[in-house]
């Protein structure tokens, strides 16, 4: 045994490796936080939202679609892209329909002409133009 000197793992096994990726993980996990609250924020409020009510088939070759659309700043004009679909799930119509400056939420009933026999509509998307 040996008497005066304590004995070390250290010196024995080697020094122990550092925690140099904590620093880093931290920093990138509150950059990673803040962008996400950013990102839930920032797309929760969008310029024009869109509510399809209801469609009705309204003959062989028609669909009449109701729906409205609220804007975040009512001094802009809106186009709606409008769809009819088939049985099959097929595009068989497509209209823009257009929103002029004016009121913050509008609501609509607007016919869609297809080619064959429409089943359903849907509002493709709506856009700031």
């Amino acid at each position: 045994m040996q008497s005066g000197a304590s004995f070390n793992y250290e010196d024995r096994y080697g020094k122990k490796a550092s925690n140099t990726w904590i620093i880093p993980a931290v920093v990138f996990g509150a950059i990673g936080l803040i962008w996400i609250f950013w990102a839930g924020l920032f797309h929760s409020a969008p310029d024009v939202r869109s509510t399809l009510y209801s469609f009705s088939v309204t003959g062989d070759k028609e669909i009449s679609l109701k729906y409205g659309i609220e804007r975040k700043n009512p001094e802009k004009k809106i186009t709606c892209t409008l769809l009819a679909y088939d049985y099959d799930k097929n595009i068989v119509g497509q209209i823009d329909d257009s929103f002029d400056p004016g009121q913050k939420s509008v609501q609509r009933n607007t016919p869609i002409t297809s080619r064959s026999a429409p089943v359903s509509a849907a509002i493709s998307n709506c856009r700031v133009d």
